[in-house]
């Protein structure tokens, strides 16, 4: 596939999941107010007619003849109504739409993953027709006089000079396309789309140009028309058709009147597009656009949006950091000691104020890839509606700071953990029956409150429910029964009893349903959120509800660090997991039954990590009271970490490390990535909660 190919490509692939995405969210409001807007079955119809057309220019059949049937049906609802359909044919199209949806986006993620499409449609198609068949019911046999559009288009496209059979035409633009264009057909299609998504009626010929490629010939050399009920439409399409492509020339064509029929046998056959009798009603066209020109309200609105390749972000954002990595270097050279008083000041001065436009850049950089987390909340519905109706559950699904934006990356990467905990706690957490609930003195609507709010350094996305809650002496005896304890059950606290249920294989399902179960596929979603830098916790009372919190960092390019160092080596700690740096006095040192070291803060005491001692690095700063100690947290994990001594805060850019360390585990060492600093150095960047978890292993 040549890049023109591939950027065509991309752009279907992102004009339709966004057509499919608005088309999720409008059936999702719709069916929660009951019934369909009129406004809504235009836009739905609209939809289609741009999925079709296309689908179709990138020849993937199979979408355009799904679309091409809903298009149809939606022709009829539009034409009679949607009032002229009864209430259970409204459930019953929602269903159908809700399957068509599907059906769609499963044929596109095939065109995305390269897989060839599902050619056997018949049957999807075959029940769309039959729903067709059945709202209209006796009017099927007069459907011809329900849809004047498609009647009236029967006429066969002469050549020019016989323009063609339409009754309700007052004039006619005949359109010529450039030549050698390839697939005139489709070329002449989406400008006819293109005028209809402006808002403009009138019917065009041929009809079916879009699917029948053997049209390409006639408008090869007859060009093709639009036949409009209004001067005034065809002066705003006259208008509109100067801002499309591939357009050689189009002309006015009043509609004949009855008496001169003569005319048509007398050129039928000889006229070419360059025939006098045309080019005569050209003279007429030609004053009609300028006459119009005073009225730009027609024209198009100029477009402020654009879409950019992810990957071409990726690359502004890695060069983004090269430049706070080069601007930190140039700041601390050493030859800078070398400058006199006053051009020293001068150059910091300068530093400055490129360090603020660095920091403006960076900011805008990373704005860029930030995306509303609202697509994928609105998904979450959809999940909610079909597990309303599978499970029998009467349930609401409340969304919290849906506009609450997050980088492009962790978006994707979080979406299956939002969906597994929405899923587990529709199945697990709320009630089997309303009788349930009342008799619990709940309201008999079970909710599902799913939120998400900024803190200065990450996001935080809670999944709440009001159900049943867990006990934690029940998820205790099902881990004993499956052997996964690592202490005596009696030594478990509440928490560290509830988080058993992100271990793998756990469930507290007594059957496998098609939805289960509260720990199935949760040891997924603590190892995806994991590894885009987040934490997931849970609290649950039973009889109340369950809540699940995810904490994910904003982004995960750039990041405020502390560094210290430890011997020769220094590392950076992300600020967001320290909680306080202090020194201490050796009286204030304690030890645990096996020996090892703790301090105390704030009423609670904390183990003592020496970095020295865990990496194996040689230093002369051995006693605690020496150096310092920072208090860090991560998840439900708390500690403190002894080092030689604190350099100071500084942004530093994530660098991923070399593939070939892979094998090496590092990460569960405690190590997530490495840094450059301003002199050249490399740092190392900790994972405060697996470096937590492998200095106790160690002990």
């Amino acid at each position: 596939m040549d890049n023109g190919m591939e950027s065509m490509l991309d752009t279907y692939l992102f004009e339709t999941n966004s057509l499919l995405d608005n088309l999720d969210e409008m059936l999702m409001n719709d069916e929660k107010a009951g019934d369909f807007s009129p406004e809504d079955v235009n836009e739905i119809f609209r939809i289609m007619h741009t999925i079709k057309g296309s689908s179709a220019m990138m020849e993937f059949g199979p979408i355009a003849s799904i679309a091409h049937h809903i298009e149809d049906l939606f022709f009829y609802i539009r034409d009679k109504g949607i009032d002229s359909l009864d209430p259970q044919h409204k459930k019953e199209l929602f269903n159908l739409m809700f399957r068509s949806e599907d059906c769609l986006r499963g044929q596109v993620e095939k065109v995305e993953s390269g897989e060839p499409l599902d050619t056997d449609q018949e049957s999807f198609t075959t029940e769309i027709n039959h729903f067709l068949k059945k709202i209209s019911g006796a009017e099927t046999e007069d459907a011809g006089e329900g849809e004047p559009e498609k009647a009236a288009a029967s006429g066969d496209v002469s050549s020019s000079g016989n323009l063609p059979s339409d009754d309700k035409a007052v004039c006619f633009l005949h359109v010529f396309l450039e030549e050698g264009i390839g697939m005139e057909n489709l070329r002449a299609f989406m400008i006819v789309n293109a005028l209809k998504e402006c808002g403009l009626e009138f019917r065009h010929y041929p009809e079916n140009m879009e699917s029948d490629s053997g049209t390409c010939a006639s408008i090869i050399e007859d060009g093709f028309y639009m036949s409009f009920e209004s001067e005034d439409e065809a002066d705003k399409a006259s208008d509109l058709l100067r801002t499309q492509g591939h357009i050689r020339s189009y002309e006015l064509v009043m509609a004949p009147e009855p008496v001169p029929v003569q005319e048509v046998p007398a050129s039928a056959g000889q006229e070419t597009p360059q025939a006098p009798a045309p080019a005569q009603e050209h003279g007429q066209a030609a004053s009609k656009p300028q006459a119009s020109a005073k009225q730009p309200a027609g024209t198009p609105v100029k477009q402020n949006l654009i879409s950019v390749n992810l990957m071409k972000l990726d690359s502004l954002m890695d060069i983004v950091g090269e430049i706070v990595i080069t601007e930190s270097m140039v700041t601390s050279s050493p030859e800078l000691n070398q400058l006199n008083r006053d051009a020293y000041d001068n150059f910091m001065k300068s530093a400055r104020q490129l360090r603020k436009l660095t920091d403006d850049l960076q900011d805008i950089a990373m704005s860029l890839r930030m995306v509303p987390i609202s697509g994928v909340f609105q998904k979450m519905s959809r999940i909610v509606r079909d597990m309303k109706q599978k499970l029998g559950k009467d349930v609401r699904l409340t969304l919290v700071g849906e506009d609450t934006e997050v980088d492009k990356t962790i978006v994707d990467s979080i979406q299956d953990p939002i969906m597994h905990m929405v899923r587990n706690a529709m199945d697990h957490g709320i009630e089997d029956t309303s009788q349930e609930r009342v008799a619990a003195g709940k309201n008999p609507q079970g909710e599902i409150i799913l939120s998400a709010s900024h803190t200065s350094s990450e996001v935080v996305i809670s999944i709440a429910d009001d159900g049943k809650g867990m006990n934690p002496e029940t998820i205790l005896a099902k881990a004993k029964e499956k052997g996964i304890l690592t202490k005596p059950e009696s030594e478990y606290t509440k928490k560290e009893a509830l988080g058993l249920v992100m271990l793998p294989g756990f469930s507290t399902n007594q059957t496998v349903t098609e939805f289960s179960g509260r720990g199935v596929g949760m040891d997924v979603v603590k190892k995806n959120v994991e590894s885009v830098g987040g934490i997931v916790s849970l609290t649950s009372e039973e009889g109340v509800g369950t809540t699940f919190i995810m904490k994910i960092p904003l982004t995960l390019s750039i990041m405020d660090g502390m560094k210290v160092t430890v011997g020769k080596s220094i590392f950076t700690i992300p600020i967001a997991n320290i909680r306080q740096s202090f020194k201490i006095l050796p009286e204030e040192i304690i030890h645990d039954e096996n020996g090892s070291e703790m301090v105390e803060r704030m009423g609670s005491f904390y183990p003592v990590i020496r970095l020295h001692q865990f990496y194996g690095i040689d230093t002369e700063v051995q006693d605690l009271a020496a150096g310092i100690l920072l208090w860090v947290e991560a998840s439900d994990r708390s500690f403190c970490l002894f080092v030689d001594e604190l350099i100071g805060e500084q942004q530093v850019v994530v660098k991923p490390l070399p593939v070939f360390l892979n094998s090496f585990e590092l990460k569960s060492s405690g190590i997530t990535g490495c840094t450059i600093l301003g002199d050249g150095n490399i740092s190392i960047i900790l994972d405060i909660l697996s470096l937590h978890g492998a200095a106790l292993d160690n002990v």
